[in-house]
C-alpha cells in the first residue's frame, strides 16, 4: 500500500492504495507531515481531491478499493449515488437500500465510510434537517454542504 498526505482546507488528509484503487482516506485534526512526493498509484486521486477542495470537481472517477462487510459496501455504494450538491437523510437511504428499519445500520455503516469527501458520507443528514452524526466533525459536514451548494447572492438590480 501506498501512503500520501496533503494538506486541505480542511485539515491534513491521508490517502492510501494501490494498484487495485484508493482504500483508504482520512482527515487529521492535528499537523501532519505532507508528503513532499506522491506516489503514482495516488496521483489521480490526489489531483482530484484537489481539484474538488478548488471548486473545479464535483465527482471523483478514479479507482476505489473500500475494505468493508457487504452491508458496508452495499452502503457505500449507494452513497455514491448522491448528487453533489444534494443531501438525502438515513431514513431516505435506509427505504432506497430496501429496509426502513435499517436505520441504524446504516448510519453506522456511513459512519465507517473510509473514503472522506469521495463517498459522500457527509450528505446525509437527519429527517429533520439537522447535521447529525458526521466521523470529521460537524463543523467539516458543515463546510463541505456549503461547498457543494453555495447560496448565490441575488442581484439587487
Amino acid at each position: 500500500m501506498e501512503t500520501a498526505m496533503i494538506k486541505t482546507p480542511l485539515g491534513f488528509t491521508e490517502i492510501i492504495g494501490d494498484e487495485n484503487g484508493i482504500s483508504k482516506i482520512h482527515v487529521f485534526d492535528e499537523e501532519q507531515k505532507v508528503s513532499k512526493k506522491i506516489p503514482l498509484e495516488l496521483e489521480e486521486a490526489v489531483n482530484q481531491i484537489q481539484d474538488y477542495f478548488e471548486g473545479n470537481r464535483n465527482d471523483f472517477n478514479f479507482k476505489l478499493n473500500p475494505k468493508g462487510t457487504a452491508f458496508q459496501q452495499k452502503v457505500w455504494q449507494e452513497l455514491l449515488n448522491i448528487p453533489h450538491g444534494k443531501t438525502m437523510s438515513y431514513q431516505e437511504l435506509s427505504i432506497k437500500l430496501g429496509d426502513v428499519k435499517a436505520i441504524r445500520a446504516v448510519a453506522n455503516a456511513n459512519g465507517k465510510n473510509p473514503l472522506w469527501i469521495v463517498v459522500p458520507c457527509h450528505r446525509v443528514i437527519g429527517s429533520d434537517g439537522s447535521l447529525t452524526g458526521y466521523a470529521g466533525g460537524l463543523w467539516r459536514k458543515k463546510w463541505l454542504l456549503d461547498h457543494e451548494n453555495p447560496v448565490k447572492q441575488q442581484s439587487l438590480f
